[in-house]
């Protein structure tokens, strides 16, 4: 008999046995713009992506196996194409302590607007820079715990590098990030072993937890590669470019330290919440902090709808050279939720600079269809910022006051149809 046929029969003989649960997504993502990109780029991207999500659990639950292959192609963009491994990992359970090995995605924190203390994951950029998806992370993960008290003890086998739009794709910055030309602070450069831990603390009404990471940085830092003989002067100075010649930006990862704490306390229908790091190395030394709360009015007008305020201040003490554009913003928000058989709930925000008076405006729509569908709708508008710089202006002349001045032309709207089995 064939292995696969073997397998087969081994897969059945688990799914009979009760021991083996296998889902899946299919799914359909069409994102249209209003202008074409600053760079030319095309003003309609579909995509279509799926994953599958397999659990296996012998030894009457005490061990269990996870598999999360994830695929997506884009038929604009080349580099927003993907296979990936969200998940491969085994995980063993006794009475003392629970052993995770393999890889994995693991997510902290407590904020909407911003994800300060989630460290261990590298970002998905290319599917969108709110940093929504992760790349799969190989990892020996040891948690020992109670009732109300967890530690969590990781090696991070390997640094990944996080995905990022090509030339034809939207959400990026003039330059195209060239993952070719990275470079490691690390002599062992991506095959450093890192290491990270968080303690949790839940006693209600408080949610408590302090992390730390030492290893490479999972955001790059990104410098200009320019070749000097593509270079036009004037009086002896640099002012642009040979035509058709655009350069590209290079990714350094530094060797970082993180201490990082997320809280979150709950006073009826009120949540207050807190993200706030202190992180060593790379170009300068940081804190960074997002805090806020969100209250909800639960039986709206006596109906069934819930209704969530949002409110969050954003600080970055690095200002405008802050890899983020949010270093002194202030979100407002409001979450709606049904409480229907097809779970439909939306979410609407806007953050402003306070400084720039920069705006990003956010409506986020979904709901459960009949027979495994579902379907969500998001809207991204941008305002008060002005229009994209030139490759050349954005290497010569930087600007310093407008952070999202890049994505001016990039407000969307997505639609996403996805299938579940």
């Amino acid at each position: 008999m064939r292995t696969p046929a073997l397998l087969l029969l081994a897969l059945g003989y688990c799914t009979a046995a009760g021991a083996l649960d296998l889902r899946g997504e299919l799914g359909l993502d069409v994102r249209q713009f209003p202008h074409k990109g600053a760079q030319g780029q095309s003003q309609l991207h579909v995509a279509l992506r799926g994953q599958a999500d397999l659990w296996y659990s012998p030894n009457q639950g005490r061990d269990a196996f996870t598999f999360s292959p994830f695929i997506r192609a884009d038929t604009e963009d080349s580099q927003r194409d993907l296979v990936d491994i969200s998940e491969l990992a085994w995980l063993h359970v006794n009475e003392h302590f629970e052993l995770r090995t393999g890889i994995r995605q693991v997510f902290w924190g407590v904020t909407e607007g911003t994800r300060l203390v989630d460290i261990i994951n590298q970002t998905d950029t290319a599917d969108g820079p709110e940093g929504d998806r992760k790349l799969g992370q190989p990892m020996m993960n040891l948690s020992i715990g109670s009732h109300s008290h967890t530690l969590d003890l990781f090696l991070l086998l390997g640094h990944r590098q996080p995905t990022f739009p090509g030339a034809d794709g939207r959400l990026r910055l003039p330059l195209v990030v060239d993952t070719d030309q990275a470079t490691w602070e690390s002599s062992r450069k991506q095959e450093r072993i890192d290491l990270a831990a968080r303690w949790q603390w839940t006693a209600f009404p408080f949610w408590l937890g302090i992390s730390g990471f030492s290893g490479t940085a999972r955001e790059p830092e990104l410098a200009p590669v320019i070749d000097p003989a593509q270079l036009l002067y004037d009086n002896g100075q640099p002012v642009g470019f040979a035509p058709g010649y655009i350069p590209t930006l290079a990714p350094h990862y530094p060797l970082i330290q993180q201490l990082g704490v997320d809280l979150q306390v709950t006073q009826g229908d009120l949540l207050w919440k807190l993200e706030a790091i202190q992180r060593w190395g790379g170009r300068k030394d940081f804190h960074a902090a997002n805090a806020g709360l969100e209250y909800t009015q639960v039986g709206l007008f006596g109906s069934r709808l819930d209704l969530g305020w949002l409110l969050e201040g954003l600080y970055d003490s690095r200002g405008r050279e802050a890899s983020t554009p949010f270093d002194r913003d202030l979100l407002l928000g409001w979450r709606l939720t049904f409480n229907d058989m097809a779970s439909t709930e939306l979410l609407s925000s806007v953050i402003v600079d306070l400084d720039s008076h920069e705006r990003l405006f956010s409506l986020e729509a979904r709901r459960r269809l009949a027979d495994g569908w579902s379907i969500a709708l998001e809207l991204r508008q941008i305002a008060g910022t002005p229009a994209p710089q030139t490759a050349e202006a954005f290497v010569f002349t930087p600007d310093t006051r407008y952070a999202l001045r890049p994505l001016a032309r990039d407000s969307f709207t997505r639609l996403q149809l996805s299938w579940f089995f």
